[in-house]
Order: C-alpha cells, then sequence, then structure tokens
C-alpha cells in the first residue's frame, strides 16, 4: 500500500510572481510550472502577476510601479505568501516583506520544501537537509533581526558572540557533518551499483512528471508509487525487465529535473543520481502532452550535461501521446528529434517499438560469445561468472561450453593471449605450471557482433 503523503503544512493563500528577463523561453503561460509547484508544496493560487524587465531591480526584483501593483493584489486577495518565480538575493526578500506585509519565497525554496515533504529514505533526508542548509546560511541575517551578546558579565566583556555568529557556526558544523554522511553514501552506492555489472543497466531520467514511474510500472510489473504532480519520486527504484530476445536488465527510475533545478540540490542528490551515472543506456522521457515539451527536454539535457552523463547513449522516448492536444509542439519536437521513440506508458502504446530500440542499442556494447574450455580453468570460469551473462552451459567430458554475453571491453581481455594465460589455472603452482598449455584449449567464438 502506498505510504499516505503526510499533511503537516498550512494550504497558504498564495500570489505568483514572474519576472521575465530577456534569453528566457517564454511559454504560453510563464507561471504554470511554478503554479504546479506552488500547488505541490500545499498553496493555493490565489492571483498571479508578470513583468517583462531588462534587468530585475537591484532592491525589490520588481520595477515600483508593479511592487505596488503586486501590494494591492495581496490585500485584494487576502494572500499570505507570495511566491516569485525567480531566485531571490536575501536583502530583496528582506525589502519585499517590508512592503508586502506577508512572507516572500522564491522559487528555489519552494521546489526544497517539496523536497522535504517528500523524502522517504534517510538518504534522500540527508540531501534535502543539506541543501535546505546550503540555501539557508547566507540568509541567516533574514531570519535574526537582533544581534546582541549572548553573555553578559565578569570575565565576559569584550567583543562577546553574537547570536549570528552562532548559528553560522552550527550551520557550518551540520553542512560537515551532512557531506561527510552523503560522501560515504555515496562511496557504497558506487559499490553497490559496481556489483551488479552482471546485467545490463537501464536509467529512466527526465523532467519531472514525464511519467517515468508510469513506465517503469509498465515495463518491469512493478508496483512504484504514481501520481500526477511534481518530484512524486525522490528515491532510487531498480526493478529488473525482461527484454524478450535480450534477457534482463535492471531499469532505475530517478528523480524528475526541472528548469532551473538548484546547483546545490544537484549536488546533494549525487549518491541518488548514481544509478544514472552509472547506467549503460539513458531513456529520456519527456511529456509529450506538454506545451512547453521542446523546452522542458532542452532543460534535461542541461542536467544531464551538468551532472556529467550528457556523452551517454540516450533514446528520447516522448511519453503520453494518448493525451497530446497541442500537435504544433509534438510535430516540432518529433521534427527536432527525428529518432525519438513516441510512446504511451499509461496505455502500453508503441512499447514494443522501445524496447525493439533499447535491444539494438544495447546489443552495440555487447557481444554473444561461445567459449570452449578445460573444466579445470576456475579464474577463466570465475571471470566469466562476474563479467559476463551466462545463457548456457553443456558439459562434454572433461570440457565445458558456455554460450554468453559480454561487454566488448571484456572481450578484450579474455582475447589477450597473457591473460587467458593466467585466467587458464586454479591458482595453485601446478594450475599455473600448466597455464601456457591450458590457454592454448581454450577456444573463443562469436556468435554476434553488433554494428
Amino acid at each position: 500500500m502506498y505510504e499516505i503523503e503526510r499533511r503537516t503544512v498550512v494550504r497558504e493563500r498564495a500570489v505568483l510572481v514572474g519576472v521575465l528577463l530577456p534569453g528566457r523561453h517564454q511559454e504560453q503561460n510563464p507561471l504554470e510550472e511554478l503554479e504546479g509547484l506552488a500547488e505541490a508544496a500545499g498553496a493555493i493560487v490565489v492571483g498571479q502577476l508578470i513583468q517583462r524587465r531588462q534587468a530585475p531591480d537591484a532592491s525589490t526584483y520588481l520595477g515600483r510601479g508593479k511592487l505596488q501593483e503586486l501590494a494591492d493584489l495581496v490585500r485584494q486577495q487576502n494572500a499570505e505568501v507570495v511566491i516569485f518565480d525567480n531566485d531571490l538575493s536575501p536583502a530583496q526578500v528582506r525589502n519585499l516583506e517590508k512592503v508586502l506585509d506577508v512572507k516572500v519565497l522564491d522559487r528555489t525554496e519552494v521546489v526544497l520544501d517539496i523536497f522535504a515533504s517528500r523524502a522517504r529514505t534517510h538518504e534522500a533526508r540527508l540531501a534535502v537537509e543539506l541543501a535546505q542548509l546550503e540555501y539557508l546560511r547566507p540568509r541567516l541575517r533574514r531570519m535574526w533581526t537582533h544581534l546582541s551578546r549572548l553573555r553578559k558579565g565578569i570575565g565576559l566583556r569584550g567583543p562577546g558572540e553574537k547570536q549570528l555568529e552562532v548559528d553560522r557556526r552550527l550551520v557550518d558544523k551540520r553542512i560537515s557533518d551532512l557531506r561527510m554522511a552523503l560522501r560515504q553514501i555515496e562511496r557504497r552506492k558506487q559499490r553497490e551499483v559496481a556489483a551488479r555489472s552482471e546485467l545490463p543497466t537501464v536509467s529512466l531520467v527526465g523532467y519531472t512528471n514525464a511519467g517515468k514511474s508510469t513506465l517503469l510500472n509498465r515495463l518491469t510489473g512493478a508496483d512504484v508509487f504514481v501520481a500526477d504532480k511534481l518530484f512524486a519520486t525522490l528515491d532510487t527504484r531498480t526493478r529488473r525487465w525482461q527484454i524478450p530476445g535480450w534477457g534482463p536488465v535492471l531499469l532505475s527510475d530517478t528523480v524528475g529535473f526541472i528548469r532551473d533545478l538548484p546547483h546545490h540540490l544537484i549536488a546533494s542528490f549525487k549518491a541518488t543520481l548514481e544509478e544514472a551515472r552509472q547506467a549503460d543506456l539513458l531513456l529520456h522521457v519527456a511529456d509529450g502532452s506538454n506545451p512547453a515539451v521542446g523546452y522542458q527536454v532542452a532543460a534535461a539535457y542541461r542536467v544531464l550535461e551538468e551532472i556529467g552523463i550528457e556523452t551517454k547513449d540516450t533514446l528520447l522516448v516522448v511519453n503520453k501521446i494518448d493525451i497530446v492536444q497541442d500537435r504544433a509542439a509534438f510535430d516540432g519536437l518529433l521534427n527536432r528529434y527525428p529518432h525519438a521513440i513516441p510512446i504511451s506508458a499509461r496505455t502500453g502504446e508503441s512499447l514494443d517499438t522501445l524496447t525493439a530500440a533499447v535491444r539494438e542499442t544495447l546489443g552495440r556494447g555487447f557481444v554473444e560469445l561461445l567459449v570452449e574450455l578445460p573444466v579445470q580453468s576456475g579464474k577463466y570460469l570465475a571471470f566469466l561468472a562476474e563479467h559476463a551473462e551466462i545463457l548456457s552451459r553443456q558439459f562434454e567430458d572433461n570440457r565445458m561450453r558456455i554460450h554468453c554475453r559480454i561487454a566488448r571491453r571484456h572481450l578484450v581481455y579474455l582475447q589477450d593471449p597473457e591473460l587467458r594465460s593466467r585466467l587458464s589455472g586454479n591458482g595453485d603452482p601446478a594450475a599455473a605450471s600448466e597455464g601456457s598449455s591450458a590457454s592454448s584449449e581454450i577456444c573463443l567464438q562469436v556468435l554476434s557482433h553488433a554494428e
């Protein structure tokens, strides 16, 4: 049974504000995504305001006239919070709150709040806390208006120590502890992912709410949590996917991306994204029903570049084709990415095409191999068991015939005469002395060699 999401936050009435600067993609509804974020955070959107500027105002981000218009809107709608679709400086937040007399949040703060409410595992909670503290540290002054000394009296006169400085020292200590804990988790995650190298790995990546979890469920028969909301998945899930004509692979679902995803949030979730970093193939899932799908694809590619995996083999999968309404945006995406694979994870439409493409792409990095060798070649057999997928075994007298699938990089080692000589024996002196003759009895035959 799915865990019921905790509702600990009061639903506040929110006014959304967006300042459109030069160079930003001009969506039909520039605040549509922010509205989804606000609703995911538990707010009730009661008003919106947009201003186009060449540069933000240094003190309040908005111009003077728009700021007054915003103040009037806040009073008319009895709003309790104003949410900006921009990143604000601590001084700008402070100045805005003085004028509006309500709480002011920026985009990053809302994203962090959503992550905090959705984090379920220990790893995700640590990553969210680290991102929150790194965001909070330069804003501590906003939270403390008094800078009085903590201690006074005989022997304690002098500069003293301000409450702000105490808080900063405590925050720095906690940030250091969290980074150390997450580095340990990252190293453990790397070992766990490397230990599963006997099977090819495929990772689902892409914009949030594109349907990655639905696709995982459809392909693997899993029952992971699915919801039509932003950031429904924060923790990586890995399931076994049986591909007809190929065999099993490991399919992983990862946290979704978003426009202007905070850099420190990406860094905090580095361990969670380890599945994608180590994957043999990425399935970049995009929401084909969203009019801004082209921009979302570009934003997701920028995140892939930021985490250093933009050069991996990637298939673009355009999901939700069963509910596409804006055909112009959909056709424009397919024209721009002619090799994209349109599917519907919900109905199962064209999943056979996706499966065939995955099978073909994975095949470029693997070969099927027939190995004939003496049964006493223990080290060689152990190498195959660790690095190859064994498809079948046959025994005849004191020889074994193994049909397997192995990555090209390992095939190079198996074809090296010196390595074959070292792997032929079982480790004892007698076997080692006979290694050269035993290796000559090992026969390799490549059965399929994808181009």
